[in-house]
């Protein structure tokens, strides 16, 4: 064996030598250095936030019946209920009192009645009404009370309930026996016989009090993608008021800029040769203007976000604990979101803050386009939150939970793994400095905030809400706007009202202006509102008087009355609006929390319409009132097909009460005009689609909270940035190798509809 065969064969060994030992090393650190560690606990509470918890499944079951068992009148599941009839419309929890509840989580006071609110559409009767009742106690009601005329001053009428799936149903059917009236026209306009013609609603639906005729709009169908993007140009108005079906008819047809009686008048204008015809293929799924389909294959994997050591996050029943923050958290079938007993370092910042609105306003020179404004909430932004796709809605590794409601049937339905919450590391740092001067070191803190999201699909629009939570105290509520524009049929001067997008599409210009109610509770419940911005003052300098400088002058002010604290949209504010407590922190200044919107909303419908006052919560980027229990919500499921005498009015709330050291609401609208462009097909993307606000602490701590952390990282000139004792950052390379065994990918988001 000659000489040059040895030394290879030598360092062949040893490299085996050498690779046995790193194995070895590594399995002995490997269960020390990615051992799961548990959350920590900070003061978990024992239960004390399952008084905001949403109802389970088994007490809406409860309620259900006994509504059935104790009412007296025969009750029909809203599933199948015909507008005469009566049904049980929904089932939601009944949040208790504010003062109830801060009684027992402050005070040791008794654990709050647990009810739930219960709406009845009453169709079978004299006067039919919608009624609303309070049914307690739970998990076993044992009464009911009908609080309709102590919430609203007097009885709903009928005709303000939301439209059900089963009228839905019912008006289809209408409009497809309508259109076989009309053959020789959907042959020639459409290639259709109009099976494969899908109506989209418009709402509201009339222009006074008691009318119940909505435009539809006739879309092309093609399986697999979204039918927004290819109206036919057909839109029909259907009077659906009527509580017996059989009288409900088509009252006015619209085709390509022409209106007529009816589809029988249509298909004879076409057969005498009188109606110009825009003549349309079918569709086809792989070449469908807004198609999603995949057009590459798929290519190597993105980052993936994952915790080595396991979530630092708790999640227990409704209740989040993270590096110092406390939430409760829920949905609301109609509004969405809601968080409540929000605290940091264990004091509350926040007694609720929750969604209440999302309008969408569009224009046309279509008719159904030129009349829509929705109000989702009618609609459900919480119930049509569906499943979220793991990895790509959120991270692959969040934490995944079910909501359950009941709504237009008895039998309570559950949105699995619809709601996230995840650590999210922003790639950013929160705070850092680099030391030039004098000595050297570096000092920082990765910006890792916690996340609440949910995600609603309200027809074609996907509304993206998030509720972050920062070590400095901070949160941020944000909502970014994804999904398929809606679109009318392009003719005439259709540029006017948008962009066109497709050979007869056109993106319509809208508006989303989105509300929600943050009842701030700073350093207790007793705060005042106070604005600060600057001014310059020209002054001769001291020290010779010879020349003048212009100083920023700071000008705080205190706002005594309600509507000096109702700001206009789109209207110069304060630039620094704050809730001050009576207390003060160390430096001698009132413990206060910022509120920071970003916006670039549109404009709000003017006051002189008819149904603005439905939609008045508009009317203010932010509006700061006294607390009332009977003033809970900012607008109602009601004002939608009635927003002509609406159920919930905002604008009288503002009625210029003293809002000095008083338990206060801040109101506040965010939003954006949109007018739809070509990159918005085949869908509108996030990316410069988000607004939302920020509470940021002011004064409310000594300094920074986020010093205490234990991720902040400093090191000096005098150290080894690469030692583990001198950074922490050194060691993520062993945690990188703490890896997860990922959970197989399931998706049942497709079983509730």
């Amino acid at each position: 064996m000659s000489l040059k065969t040895v030394l290879i064969l030598l360092a062949l060994a040893l490299a085996t030598i050498l690779a046995l030992v790193c194995v070895l090393l590594t399995r002995g650190r490997a269960p020390r250095s990615c051992q799961q560690l548990p959350p920590e606990q900070e003061d978990i509470e024992d239960g004390q936030s399952l008084v905001f918890a949403d109802l389970t499944p088994e007490e809406m079951s409860q309620v259900v019946r006994y509504l059935r068992g104790n009412l007296g009148v025969p009750l029909v599941d809203a599933s199948r209920a015909k507008p005469s009839d009566n049904c049980i419309a929904a089932v939601d929890l009944q949040v208790p009192a504010k003062a109830e509840v801060l009684r027992f989580l402050d005070g040791g006071g008794p654990r709050p009645a647990r009810e739930a609110l219960a709406v009845l559409y009453f169709g079978n009767q004299a006067e039919p009404n919608i009624t609303e009742y309070v049914v307690g106690l739970l998990p076993l009601p044992l009464y009911h009370r009908d609080v309709t005329v102590q919430k609203y001053g007097g009885k709903l009428p009928y005709h303000r309930r939301p439209v059900t799936g089963k009228e839905y149903m019912d008006i289809n059917a209408l409009v497809q026996r309508e259109l076989k009236k009309a053959p020789h026209f959907l042959a020639a306009c459409c290639e259709s016989d109009g099976t494969n013609l899908v109506i989209l609603t418009t709402a509201p639906r009339g222009f006074k009090s008691g009318d119940r005729m909505t435009w539809f709009v006739l879309f092309h169908n093609v399986a697999g993608t979204g039918y927004y993007l290819s109206p036919v140009g057909l839109e029909v108005l259907v009077d659906h008021g009527d509580l017996q079906v059989s009288r409900w008819q088509l009252h006015k047809v619209f085709y390509n800029g022409r209106y007529f009686a009816s589809t029988g008048d249509l298909e004879q204008e076409f057969v005498a040769g009188a109606l110009e015809v825009v003549r349309l293929k079918q569709p086809q799924a792989d070449t469908v203007l807004g198609s999603m389909r995949p057009r590459r294959p798929p290519g190597s994997p993105g980052p993936l976000q994952f915790e080595p050591q396991g979530p630092r996050y708790s999640v227990r029943d409704n209740h989040i604990t993270f590096q110092g923050w406390s939430i409760a958290f829920g949905m609301n079938p109609n509004t969405g979101p809601r968080l409540f007993d929000i605290r940091y370092r264990g004091e509350r910042i926040v007694y609720e803050l929750s969604l209440q609105e999302a309008l969408a306003l569009y224009s046309s020179n279509c008719p159904g386009g030129m009349s829509t404004r929705y109000l989702d909430g009618s609609f459900g932004i919480g119930r049509f939150a569906y499943e979220l796709v793991r990895g790509l809605d959120c991270p692959y590794t969040a934490t995944y939970v079910d909501r359950h409601y009941l709504a237009e049937t008895d039998t309570p339905k559950t949105n699995q793994n619809s709601l996230c919450i995840f650590e999210h590391d922003s790639a950013l740092p929160l705070r850092r400095h680099f030391s030039d001067l004098q000595s050297f070191y570096y000092s920082g803190l990765r910006k890792n905030t916690l996340v609440i999201r949910t995600i609603s699909t309200l027809i074609n629009y996907d509304y993206i809400w998030d509720f972050m939570f920062h070590g400095s105290g901070a949160v941020e509520v944000r909502v970014h706007a994804t999904g398929y524009i809606s679109s009318s049929f392009f003719h005439g001067q259709g540029t006017d009202y948008g962009n066109r997008v497709g050979p007869h599409t056109l993106g319509t210009m809208h508006l989303h202006h989105i509300h929600y109610k943050v009842d701030l509770d700073v350093d207790g419940q007793l705060n005042s509102l106070e604005t600060q911005d600057m001014e310059y003052e020209f002054v001769k300098d001291p020290w010779s008087t010879q020349n003048t400088i212009e100083r920023p002058r700071l000008r705080r002010e205190r706002l005594e009355k309600e509507d000096e604290a109702a700001f206009p949209l789109n209207a110069p504010m304060p630039r620094y609006l704050s809730f001050v407590s009576p207390n003060p922190n160390k430096w001698q200044h009132p413990r206060s929390y910022r509120i920071q919107i970003i916006s670039f909303a549109g404009k709000h419908l003017p006051t002189s319409s008819s149904m603005e006052r439905a939609i008045s919560w508009g009317r203010y980027q932010l509006a700061v009132t006294r607390r009332k229990e009977e003033e809970p919500t900012s607008t109602s499921i009601y004002n939608q097909n009635d927003p002509w005498t609406p159920t919930v009015t905002f604008a009288d709330f503002i009625d210029n009460e003293t809002i000095t050291n008083q338990d206060l609401v801040a109101w506040i609208t965010v939003g954006f005009l949109h007018v739809p462009h070509a990159e918005d097909v085949p869908n509108t993307v996030t990316a410069g689609n988000s607004v939302g606000f920020f509470l940021r602490p002011y004064n409310y701590f000594n300094e920074d909270p986020s010093v205490d952390s234990s991720d902040s990282v400093y090191f000096s000139s005098e150290q080894d940035a690469g030692a583990f004792g001198a950074n922490p950052l050194a060691c993520l390379s062993s945690a990188a190798a703490c890896a997860p065994r990922l959970l197989p990918l399931h998706f049942g988001g497709f079983l509730n509809l």
